[in-house]
C-alpha cells in the first residue's frame, strides 16, 4: 500500500527539472555549478529544487571546499520501486482472477 511518504516522494519527482536532476545524479555526484551547466536552469531555481530533493531525503550532500556535491540516495528509489513492484503484482493477480466488486 502506498503511504503518504510515497505520495510525497512521487510529487517531488513529478517536477520535470527535479526529475532531470535526479537522472543526472544517478550517474555521478555533481555540484550546483555542474547541474546549472547540464540543465540550463538558473542557479537560484536549481538551489530551490535541490533543497526540496534534500528535504525529501532523495539526495545527500557532501561539502568539498567551497562547493557542495549532491549524491542520489539509491535506497530511497529501491524502496519506492519495491512498492511499485508490489502494486504491479497485486494488479496482475487481480486481473488473472478477474476480480471485481459488484455494484450496489
Amino acid at each position: 500500500m502506498m503511504t503518504s511518504v510515497d505520495t510525497d516522494l512521487i510529487r517531488v519527482l513529478g517536477d520535470p527539472l527535479r526529475l532531470q536532476v535526479v537522472t543526472l545524479l544517478a550517474r555521478e555526484a555533481l555540484c550546483t555549478s555542474h547541474l546549472v551547466e547540464e540543465t540550463g536552469a538558473k542557479q537560484t531555481n536549481l538551489s530551490n529544487h535541490l533543497r526540496v530533493l534534500r528535504e525529501a531525503g532523495v539526495v545527500e550532500t557532501e561539502p568539498c571546499g567551497r562547493f557542495t556535491y549532491y549524491r542520489l540516495r539509491p535506497d530511497v528509489f529501491e524502496q519506492l520501486a519495491g512498492r511499485f513492484a508490489a502494486l504491479a503484482q497485486t494488479a496482475r493477480l487481480t486481473a488473472e482472477a478477474n476480480f471485481k466488486r459488484s455494484c450496489p
